[in-house]
Formats: C-alpha cells, sequence, structure tokens
C-alpha cells in the first residue's frame, strides 16, 4: 500500500496529491451526509457555479507566480462586462444580433487587457509595488463602474447570450468548458513557452532574470495584460450567469481566490506554482461550498470554513511544522 502511495504521489506531484487526496474525503463525506450530493442535479450545479471562481483565480495565477498581485480582479471582470453591456445595448440590447455579441465580447477582451497592461507599465517602468498598482486600479476601476452605472445594475440582453452562462454541450456546462479551455491554454502557456519560462524567472530572482538577458518588463506588461484578459472573460460569464452588470458582482470572490491559490500549493514569494493544483482547489472550494449548502449549514458558514481552511494551509506549510514532523518521523 505505500508503495502504491509512493507512486501516486511521484506521479501526480506532491501537491496535486494531496488535493486529491483532501477532495476524495470531502465527496466521501459529503455523499454519506447527504444522498443528494452525487445527484446529476447538485453535479450541474457545481459545474456552473465554479467556473467564474476558476477563471478569477487563473487571473491571478501568473501575477502570483511572478511575485506580484493583482486585487483588481473582480472589478477588472466587473468593467469588462459594462464593455460587452454597452455594445448589446448600443444595438438593442434584447434585439442585438449575434454581429453584435462578437462585437461586445471583442470590447470585453480589450477592456480588460487594457486595464491589465496599464497595471503591467507601471510595476515594470516605474517600479511602485504590484499591490500599490493593483489596489489603485481596482479603485479606479470601481469608481468609473459606480459613474457609469450610476450605483445600479444594467440588463436587458439578447437571450443567446445566456448559453454561455446557462447552456450546456453534450451534457456538460458551457461554463465549465470554457473554464476547461482557458486553464488548459494557461498550463500550456505556464509549462511550454518561453513567455511561461520567463514568469518563473522573474518570481524567483528578477534582478537574475535581468542579467540572464530576459525582457523583465516585456514579461511583466505581458503578466497582467493577459490575467486583464482573463478577468474580461470572467466578467463575460458573469453578465451571462446573472444576465446583468453591476460594479459589485463577485466581490466577495476577491479573497476566496486567494485562498484557492495558497491552497493550490503558490508560493507567495513568486517562483513556484503550477496550473493543476489550483484547479483542484477551486473544485475543493466549491464541494465545501455546495456540501455545507445540502446538509442545511448557513452560507456565511462556508465563509468561515474557508478562512479556517487558509490558516491550516499556512500552518500546514510553515517550516516549524514540517521541521516537528521530520523530528517526530526520525524518532518513530
Amino acid at each position: 500500500m505505500t508503495a502504491i502511495m509512493d507512486r501516486a504521489r511521484a506521479f501526480f506531484g506532491r501537491e496535486t496529491f494531496g488535493l486529491l487526496i483532501l477532495m476524495a474525503i470531502m465527496v466521501v463525506g459529503f455523499s454519506l451526509a447527504s444522498p443528494k450530493f452525487l445527484t446529476p442535479a447538485n453535479l450541474a450545479s457545481m459545474g456552473f457555479q465554479a467556473p467564474l471562481l476558476g477563471l478569477l483565480t487563473i487571473a491571478m495565477l501568473a501575477p502570483m507566480i511572478s511575485g506580484g498581485f493583482n486585487l483588481a480582479v473582480i472589478y477588472t471582470a466587473n468593467i469588462s462586462g459594462l464593455a460587452l453591456a454597452a455594445v448589446l445595448l448600443h444595438f438593442g440590447g434584447p434585439e442585438a444580433g449575434f454581429g453584435a455579441i462578437l462585437l461586445g465580447i471583442a470590447a470585453a477582451l480589450i477592456a480588460g487587457t487594457l486595464a491589465g497592461a496599464v497595471m503591467g507599465v507601471v510595476i515594470a517602468y516605474v517600479g511602485a509595488h504590484p499591490i500599490l498598482v493593483s489596489l489603485a486600479m481596482m479603485i479606479f476601476l470601481r469608481g468609473l463602474g459606480e459613474f457609469l452605472t450610476k450605483g445600479g445594475d444594467i440588463s436587458g440582453f439578447p437571450e443567446s447570450i445566456a448559453v454561455l452562462g446557462h447552456g450546456s454541450l453534450l451534457g456538460i456546462p458551457v461554463p465549465l468548458i470554457l473554464f476547461g479551455l482557458v486553464a488548459l491554454v494557461w498550463h500550456i502557456l505556464l509549462r511550454r513557452s518561453r513567455h511561461g519560462f520567463s514568469v518563473y524567472m522573474v518570481g524567483s530572482n528578477i534582478r537574475a532574470a535581468e542579467y540572464s538577458g530576459l525582457n523583465t518588463k516585456r514579461t511583466l506588461v505581458m503578466i497582467y495584460a493577459l490575467s486583464g484578459m482573463v478577468c474580461a472573460i470572467a466578467g463575460i460569464l458573469m453578465l451571462a450567469r446573472f444576465n446583468s452588470v453591476r460594479v459589485g458582482h463577485g466581490e466577495a470572490l476577491l479573497l476566496v481566490t486567494v485562498l484557492a491559490i495558497f491552497l493550490g500549493g503558490i508560493d507567495p514569494f513568486g517562483g513556484h506554482g503550477k496550473v493543476a493544483p489550483v484547479i483542484l482547489s477551486v473544485l475543493i472550494l466549491q464541494i465545501l461550498s455546495s456540501g455545507l449548502n445540502l446538509i442545511g449549514a448557513n452560507q456565511h458558514l462556508a465563509t468561515a470554513v474557508w478562512g479556517l481552511f487558509l490558516i491550516a494551509v499556512m500552518i500546514l506549510r510553515s517550516d516549524k511544522l514540517a521541521s516537528f514532523s521530520r523530528f517526530i518521523l526520525r524518532k518513530g
């Protein structure tokens, strides 16, 4: 049994294997606690809910690996959704055609990418700290969104765009397919491309990366521009899911994305991390939320448990605990 476990850990990797075990335990536990947990209806519900958190987490991923941060992910998504909404309303709202939807999606992607690129330029060429820059962008985008919407909701979109948020393809939720495609592209980009190599180098030691000949400034701009693009995809999905756009949509998800990042084994100081464990961490958090909801727990309890998860992750990854564990194993 030990040999099998060791082989599985070597095949999946330490982080991924541990998360798979945790997810299996949670699935079994909630299945025993509620007969509705593994029903097709509940699984489909999770498939529709998890992708939004997953996309926002992926948007946070590369900045974290590079040793930075992007506090503006939620409001970048919202402003991108507003760009899509503006185009749809300009072309007739509920009567807008397929061409208007494509134009609106393009506008949303441009808005998100531009917001991210501006942050990247300031971080790379001014040398300001990513937390301060992204905080400033978050405040700016929130204010801009409140000004444009006058603090209210914008609705009245064509029914066809709802397919992105509520449709299924061969029984698989469209949002889940979209999330899977983005995650796959991100995995390839980070692990198989020159840009991905540069991201890890910048996160490990930006000065050494500069001395080795890497264009670190261009890498930083690309990191945040691509992060903004993924935020835009999340904003498009939010519009399709909620059939409305509001500046405050998804505010509570910011800290949950950070939790998903840490649970997925991303080093907060940069230079280390993979896409697969982060995807598993998103699924674990969704399983936790859905499971607690099915057993009748208050939704606020799920938020409290998420906070405990973050504390537990920090404790489990502390150097002192690792040293204590090695000491116990040697004594054993």
